[in-house]
């Protein structure tokens, strides 16, 4: 028999979530399919995000799939061409590329045709990724405006923190002030700023996480923006464990029991995609303070091999699974093949029982705060030994 774990992709989820973005935005809907669609699988995705206006993605390989598959709407390449070689591809396939540099526009030379590309041209207004400063927007403007190759250009930027309290204000500002100049069409809107700056959706908004059917803000869920998982992972138990007072669990001890448990061991680990972290922190000694220098990233480096610090009382523990639909918490360090999960509570739970570690009953969200990352990660980690069911 299949080891138990399974991704469920909820394709019904996925078409709730694209009408509560049509809901929100008289704007074209570009559906951001990236990263084989966040994890759940390029053509499922876009099998079920079929009536959207457009789809945005990276790999140019991917996007010829998309029109080999029949998808005759725009296909957006996000990052554009990295070749002149692409280009070939990108007009054989009636593709658009962003264009973010000037080395980019450099490029459009090598193509010979006239007339025959859409481009969308990127502003930096502050994020500093990609994209124009807005001091070179009208150079960058003119040059593609009198290419011979170009025939529409749009103009796109991307907001840095649509999702928190600073908002878009300062960026759309730049924005706005740069499209005053050009009558073309505008996309400036990510998920958050589709559901919640409505002054930012121009002509082209571009979902992405929300269409998977996880919430852009940490202070609203999902379920309160009406949205769905599209992606539920579970596995079951293979094996029950008794505990006495002491028993440590996993590797380095690092959960002491300090009274009588049982625990299950479930087959999901690391190598399934499943945050390591997710397994619970030890606290630090009482008044410890390890500032973090700006600009790095806050990371402890792990001890050296062979190094055990004993679970002091007092433990955090790890991130909550459903265990037949009743919630409880992970112990112990997450190891490649199996976590382990607390069932003294859950006396009728045993071997076989269904382990949810994300998806519907348990906002992904939930797992990726305990795991100190973001949903998207969970979601594009899934690896590709895990069986997938549509």
């Amino acid at each position: 028999m299949p080891r138990p774990i399974l991704a469920h992709i909820d394709q019904n989820a996925l078409q709730n979530n694209l009408h509560v973005a049509r809901r929100a935005t008289h704007a074209r809907i570009m559906a951001v399919i990236k990263a084989n669609g966040y994890g759940h699988g390029l053509l499922r995705v876009a099998e079920a995000l079929a009536s959207a206006d457009g789809f945005a993605l990276l790999d140019i390989q991917d996007a010829i799939l998309l029109r080999e598959a029949g998808y005759r709407q725009t296909i957006l390449l996000l990052e554009g061409i990295f070749e002149a070689s692409d280009l070939e591809l990108v007009a054989q396939y009636e593709l658009t590329c962003v264009v973010h540099s000037n080395w980019q526009i450099a490029l459009l030379d090598a193509y010979p045709g006239r007339g025959t590309l859409d481009v969308w041209l990127k502003v930096n207004s502050g994020m500093h990724r990609l994209g124009f400063t807005p001091e070179q927007v009208a150079g960058a403007m003119e040059a593609l405006r009198r290419h011979r190759s170009v025939r529409e250009i749009t103009l796109m930027s991307h907001f840095a923190c649509a999702d928190e309290a600073r908002g878009v204000s300062g960026q759309l500002a730049v924005i706005n002030d740069i499209a005053a100049e050009y009558r073309v069409a505008r996309s400036f809107a990510n998920s958050a700023a589709l559901l919640r700056y409505p002054a930012t959706h121009g002509d082209w908004v571009r979902p992405g996480i929300m269409l998977y059917g996880a919430s852009p803000f940490a202070e609203v869920s999902a379920q309160q923006l009406g949205l769905k998982p599209a992606m539920t992972l579970s596995s079951r138990i293979i094996a029950v464990q008794e505990l006495s007072t002491g028993d440590e669990v996993g590797y380095g001890g690092l959960f002491r029991a300090d009274h009588t448990m049982r625990i299950g061991i479930v087959a999901c680990g690391y190598a399934d995609g499943y945050p390591r972290q997710s397994g619970g922190v030890e606290p630090e000694a009482p008044g410890t303070h390890r500032p973090t220098p700006r600009g790095q990233s806050g990371r402890v480096e792990p001890e050296a091999p062979g190094t055990h610090r004993p679970t002091p009382h007092g433990y955090s523990g790890g991130a909550t699974v459903l265990v037949e639909g009743q919630k409880t918490q992970l112990l112990g360090r997450v190891s490649m093949d199996m976590l382990c999960v607390d069932l003294t509570a859950l006396p009728r739970a045993g071997v076989g029982a269904l382990v949810t570690l994300w998806g519907s009953g348990l906002p992904v969200e939930q797992v990726a705060a305990a795991a100190g990352t973001i949903s998207y990660e969970l979601m594009c980690a899934l690896t590709a030994r895990v069986p997938v069911r549509v």
